[in-house]
């Protein structure tokens, strides 16, 4: 496969994992002002491990959600911060 096309089916990969951590944190908000069904705190972490912790973080901002819990406010950033370095280390090799 050619790296011209690794970059791009990970550049849609991140976008639309980001757009699903985002969309999620709207979601679950609004559910949580009517009381409703939840999304599961471990369903956010998963997407953000698996990528989404940029889009999750925007989410968390834009509808002040789960702004209020320690582990959302450092775990995010921690998340990403991880994955930057991940990614730092996978381009050197």
């Amino acid at each position: 496969m050619k790296s011209n096309t690794l970059y791009l089916i990970l550049a849609l990969y991140l976008a639309v994992i980001n757009l699903t951590g985002f969309a999620m944190m709207g979601i679950d908000k609004r559910k949580a002002v009517k009381k409703r069904w939840r999304v599961r705190e471990s369903t956010f972490f998963l997407t953000a491990v698996i990528g989404g912790s940029v889009g999750c973080m925007i989410g968390m901002r834009t509808f002040h959600h789960k702004t209020k819990h320690w582990y959302f406010v450092f775990g995010m950033p921690a998340i990403f911060i991880l994955q930057l370095l991940l990614a730092a280390a996978v381009i050197q090799i």
